[in-house]
């Protein structure tokens, strides 16, 4: 591939970032062709924070799922892959933040499964696919005890 151009991968996770869906995604995708694949950590929101401020506490939340996730990735990629911890609660957010700061070719969303899933439950599959690049959604598989839980940040 010499003198091409390698896709950027924009993958999107919080909760699910080290899960087997996700990481088989990375080996399917990787395994299609040379991709740079790229984590974006999502934070969550606490109670009384204000979208006015820029970080929040609950940002090494965030760099503990990147630390734990990030080696899989790279493993299942087979290739070096980098992260980052948007500062944005809103998923939405951060990944509109992403793409207009970064050259990405495509996106991967991982979620929770429907049950709790708060991304599921707000479409923002839908919402994303809306950008225009080819998005690949995963979901992390149910829990075999899950019965009507209620939903939490993917």
């Amino acid at each position: 591939m010499e003198g091409s151009i390698v896709p950027n991968v924009l993958v999107v996770a919080h909760k699910t970032a080290a899960t087997p869906a996700l990481l088989d995604a990375v080996r399917q995708r990787a395994a299609r062709g040379p991709a740079r694949f790229h984590l974006l950590v999502p934070n969550p929101a606490l109670g009384g924070w204000r979208p006015s401020e820029v970080h929040h506490p609950n940002v090494t939340e965030g760099e503990q799922i990147l630390a734990l996730a990030l080696p899989l990735i790279q493993d299942a990629a087979g290739a070096w892959a980098d992260g980052w911890v948007s500062p944005r609660h809103d998923p939405m957010d951060a990944i509109e933040e992403a793409l207009f700061d970064g050259d990405f070719d495509e996106i991967i969303l991982s979620t929770l499964p429907r049950s709790v899933s708060i991304w599921l439950h707000v479409d923002l599959p839908r919402r994303v696919a809306h950008l225009g690049l080819p998005l690949t959604t995963v979901t992390a598989q149910e829990p075999a005890t899950a019965r009507h839980a209620r939903p939490i940040a993917s």
